[in-house]
């Protein structure tokens, strides 16, 4: 049997009167790559940030290697965090630093390495996600959306994470962009012999990059007593799956969605 990494077991989570995720259980073994997919509202980034601890659930558990992340004090949640890496939708990097300092700055917190063991694993990054070593006095406004993703990919990498999480790591970039966004998370799942779970609306990401696929439906759009996980089961087998909902979301038909939304009159 595979190890595990991740179990999760009947999580939903609530805000006031809204429900938006219902009895997830999955577990995530080590060295699998996951796309979480699903159309908007569905619950995918509220996933994610459950998974890292940053919403708590309003039920059900998330083990981290055995430990319960719910249960988690603050402290003991901010060491655990280190065995991560976010890639943030729009890379989240700090405006005011430069690149060299937004690199660092995980390394400055959690280690006491000095600053030429902390800069030659900065550059060994860069040099991985295909930047100069000239970005480094940069600040994120003077980098193109692509290089800011690959800036924000080599942070994560900083502290060597067991588990990668990225929120939509391709979106509002052009195809050939995407296309090295999704080499990189390929390479870094290589190299680097880590987890990740990624959080896309891009079936190009997940036919490229992807194990295994977990589609999500939005809790208002099903009937009742339904699951809300469609489809979990390997990437080249959705193209397969009866489901009309999900053959409708991989090949992008919105017909039968224009047609309930069309006003009467």
């Amino acid at each position: 049997m595979m190890e595990l990494i991740l179990q999760v077991r009947n999580l939903s989570v609530r805000f006031g009167a809204l429900h938006v995720l219902r009895n997830l259980s999955f577990d995530i073994s080590v060295g699998e790559t996951v796309a979480v997919i699903g159309e908007s509202g569905c619950g995918k980034t509220v996933l994610l940030k459950n998974l890292i601890g940053l919403i708590r659930p309003t039920r059900g558990k998330i083990l981290f290697d055995g430990v319960n992340i719910p249960d988690l004090p603050e402290d003991q949640l901010a060491k655990l965090r280190i065995r991560y890496g976010f890639v943030f939708q729009q890379a989240a990097l700090f405006d005011s630093m430069t690149v060299e300092q937004n690199l660092l700055f995980p390394k400055l917190q959690h280690t006491q390495e000095s600053r030429e063991e902390m800069l030659e694993t900065v550059l060994k990054l860069l040099k991985e996600v295909g930047l100069r070593e000239n970005v480094l006095s940069k600040k994120p406004a003077e980098l193109s959306g692509g290089m800011r993703k690959r800036v924000g990919l080599a942070r994560a990498l900083v502290l060597n994470p067991e588990l990668m999480l990225y929120d939509e790591p391709t979106t509002g970039l052009d195809p050939i962009m995407t296309d090295v966004i999704n080499e990189l998370m390929l390479k870094t799942a290589c190299e680097h012999s880590v987890t990740s779970v990624i959080v896309t609306h891009d079936m190009t990401t997940v036919r490229k990059v992807a194990d295994r696929v977990i589609m999500l439906y939005p809790l208002a759009r099903l009937e009742k007593g339904e699951p809300q996980i469609l489809f979990d089961g390997p990437s080249r087998e959705i193209e397969n799956c009866p489901d009309e909902r999900v053959q409708q979301f991989i090949s992008g038909d919105g017909r039968s969605r224009l047609t309930e939304m069309m006003i009467p009159g």
